[in-house]
């Protein structure tokens, strides 16, 4: 029997596409003592892997060997004491078909609190992305005015759902009108722009927030974030959770000067890695699992099914094809 594996073949110049990856075949993975044998149940794509490809992000991938990202597992085969047969594991693993773990870098996940799924989306890595960036850095008041950019996709739509808990007011920034209906229908968004249809994003902005914008959480950087960032009141917020929209350039790209905006109106801006706050995901998850279990937050995703889809669904998440979070069931 062999073992299905994608490999990193070379790296992307502006959009991903098919010849950057490759499948090889390996032999199956035997387990050895203190090791466990899993079996991949579904693989999250994620933006940030495309800095890890053409080597911008720490740790970058390396060429001509297996990609890796957060992935669902079943334990086929046990030796070791804390996971048996069966068990279901979420950790940061290589996209395979089948591995082996010696069980440091994997937790065991239950499909009896939540879909499996749910552990790569809402109550992974994108949920507590959503939720330590907007609480820590936006630090939301009552009745104050929240923008999310790619509001429709899996950090955005939980951060505007976590917006709403607080209080605030929030507007989403999507890319088509189906998404626009989603946010505000099933998320509760009060309004969403199309930056397709209303590319003058300032002028939309303004229109639909007259007192101003108290926090961007922003997931998208560009001519999207300069639009917002013109509205932006004294003392406002921007946890700056991603920059999508340069994730595929290869010329530096100029926006506007920010340093006297933020001078004259006191704003904080904040990057944002979810890896600096590993010891407190306890924490977090506690918190989206009982705004999940009261129906306080509510998730969609985008599943694709199929090992040998992987590449694609991944092209097609930066092509803005999800809506909530994409995932590969194998």
């Amino acid at each position: 029997m062999k073992n299905n594996t994608i490999i990193l073949k070379s790296r992307p110049v502006r959009m991903p596409d098919f010849s950057n990856f490759e499948f090889i075949e390996e032999p199956m993975p035997q387990h050895g003592i203190g090791e466990v044998l899993l079996k991949t149940v579904y693989v999250s794509v994620d933006p940030y892997l495309r800095g890890k490809m053409s080597g911008t992000k720490a740790p970058r991938f390396e060429l001509n060997k297996p990609i890796a990202s957060r992935i669902i597992a079943e334990v086929i085969k046990s030796d070791n004491k804390k996971f048996l047969e069966g068990d279901f594991v979420s950790g940061y693993l290589e996209w395979k078909e089948y591995q082996v773990s010696n069980g440091t870098e994997i937790q065991k996940v239950s499909a009896e609190t939540a879909p499996l799924s749910a552990y790569l989306g809402v109550l992974g890595i994108t949920g507590l992305s959503a939720y330590f960036a907007l609480s820590d850095i936006g630090k939301p008041k009552l009745g104050e005015t929240l923008v999310v950019s790619a509001a429709a996709g899996a950090v955005g739509s939980i951060a505007g759902q976590i917006g709403k808990i607080m209080g605030c007011r929030v507007i989403g920034i999507v890319g088509t009108d189906e998404k626009a209906e989603l946010i505000k229908t099933k998320f509760g968004f009060d309004a969403a722009i199309n930056y397709k249809t209303r590319p003058d994003i300032k002028t939309a902005v303004e229109e639909i927030c007259p007192g101003g914008v108290d926090i961007y959480f922003d997931n998208v950087g560009g001519v999207i974030s300069d639009g917002v960032i013109a509205n932006i009141n004294k003392y406002g917020r921007i946890p700056v959770c991603g920059s999508i929209s340069n994730y595929n350039d290869i010329e530096e790209q100029t926006s506007p000067s920010l340093l006297p905006v933020v001078v004259y109106k006191f704003l904080s801006i904040q990057g944002f890695l979810i890896s600096d706050l590993a010891e407190r995901f306890p924490e977090g998850i506690s918190q989206l699992a009982f705004w999940l279990k009261e129906g306080k937050l509510r998730y969609s995703e985008t599943i694709v099914e199929g090992f040998d889809k992987l590449p694609g669904a991944f092209i097609g998440l930066l092509q803005g094809k999800n809506i909530g979070k994409m995932i590969v069931k194998i």
